[in-house]
């Protein structure tokens, strides 16, 4: 009877599932535009990978975020060890969907990496939705 219930969860796969919602634990990252989220309740990212639009990429380490700040008319700065980070843009503390904010995701490890909007992406977005204009570091 064990070996049963064991092998049920052993051979498993997505396919056999019969709730649908499952299958949403699968995929642990969701792109959401500017950024990325990490979906799973205890999923944590190692670092925070921030990709400027003309293609040059800087992964920080959680681990060394000493302090990250919000302020409406300056964006979200990141202070990581001796150095500082400034991300601007639109909506960056506005909810993307129900509960998922760009700098609540931060502070809580949630956004494994921030891409800096390119011009056409910029001006699709018109308001809405989280859009990260510039990455300074």
């Amino acid at each position: 009877m064990a070996d049963s219930l064991l092998n049920k969860y052993i051979q498993r796969t997505p396919s056999d599932a019969a709730d649908n919602s499952l299958l949403s634990d699968l995929e642990p990252l969701e792109d959401l535009g500017s950024f990325g989220w990490l979906r799973g309740v205890r999923d944590r990212a190692v670092m925070l990978e921030l990709r400027k639009k003309d293609g040059n990429i800087l992964a920080v380490g959680y681990a060394w975020l000493d302090k990250a700040e919000f302020d409406p008319s300056t964006g979200i700065t990141l202070h990581i060890g001796s150095q500082t980070i400034k991300l601007r843009g639109r909506h960056l503390n506005t909810e993307t969907r129900p509960h998922v904010r760009l700098f609540q995701g931060i502070t809580r490890h949630r956004v494994p990496w921030i891409q800096e909007a390119d011009e056409p992406s910029a001006m699709e977005a018109q308001g809405q939705g989280t859009l990260v204009e510039e990455i300074e570091w």
